[in-house]
This record gives structure tokens, sequence and C-alpha cells, in this order.
């Protein structure tokens, strides 16, 4: 599946005013709840940070990507924040992040698909430029645009 199938405009935000990582994930599941892409929102927050518990998904430069599986997942999703002012995320590079994807998935999902997912972003988010662009793109129709 392809990340902008994951997408839809109001699961993009940009330039949000979160000063931590438990108000960033709030907002981006409070989107997702909107979206209807979970039903449950505490139960899914608790996937999301049982998961952060485990190790951060603070992956470096400036990139964080939480992720939950839970059986309070509709259908798979994936939301953006482009933070105004970065936060610590305690990632692996020590950089404080300013973009976060957090994806959803079902927990009775066939196979790995937040795996699948999280490859599709990693191969993408390796490249400087790529990530330059959604650093400063200045609008939720680019942004969506450059993950294709």
């Amino acid at each position: 599946m392809a990340l902008t199938e994951l997408l839809t405009k109001t699961q993009v935000l940009l330039d949000i005013e979160a000063t931590t990582k438990e108000e960033c994930i709030d907002q981006l599941i409070e989107v997702f709840e909107k979206e209807s892409v979970v039903h449950d929102a505490a139960k899914y927050k608790e996937a999301v940070l049982y998961r952060e518990e485990e190790g951060t998904t603070g992956i470096g430069f400036g990139v964080a990507i939480p992720h939950g599986k839970s059986d309070s997942v509709e259908r798979p999703g994936l939301a953006i924040a482009r933070l105004k002012n970065a936060i610590d995320w305690k990632s692996l590079d020590g950089t404080p992040v300013n973009l976060v994807f957090l994806i959803a998935v079902p927990e009775t999902e066939a196979g790995d698909e937040h795996l699948r997912i999280l490859s599709q972003l990693s191969r993408k988010l390796m490249h400087e430029d790529f990530r330059q662009k959604l650093k400063t793109t200045t609008s939720t129709d680019q942004l969506i645009q450059a993950l294709e």
C-alpha cells in the first residue's frame, strides 16, 4: 500500500505547537479518531506509548516514527506532524524532532503492514533533500505530493 493511500489532508498537521512527545502523539491520534482510523483513542495511545517504552522511535535527522498495532485500529493509517518548535524525543542521534509520522495498524492485519510502511518511509527519509522538502513545504498538498 502506497504511503499516500494511508493519508488524507486532515491527517497532515503543519507547524503544530506541541511541546512534548505525548502532546504531539495526542494531536495525531485525535486526527485518527476524527478520520475513523481508530475507534478507541485511549487504547491505541496505550499501544503507541508501550512501543515507545521498548525503545525510542526517534530515528535521527529530526524525525520520529511512533507506531502502534491495536484492535482499536479500524484500518491502516498514517498521520504526519511538522512541529513549529523541535522537541526532545530521545532520538538515536540526540537530535530534537520536528517531523513525526504516526502509524496505526489493526492488530488483526495479516503480515507486518507496519513494517512495510516503516520501510517505505525509511527509504525516503534517508535522503536529505526529501527531509528538507518536508520541513519547508508550505502546504498539505505539497507534503503529500512529496510522499508519492
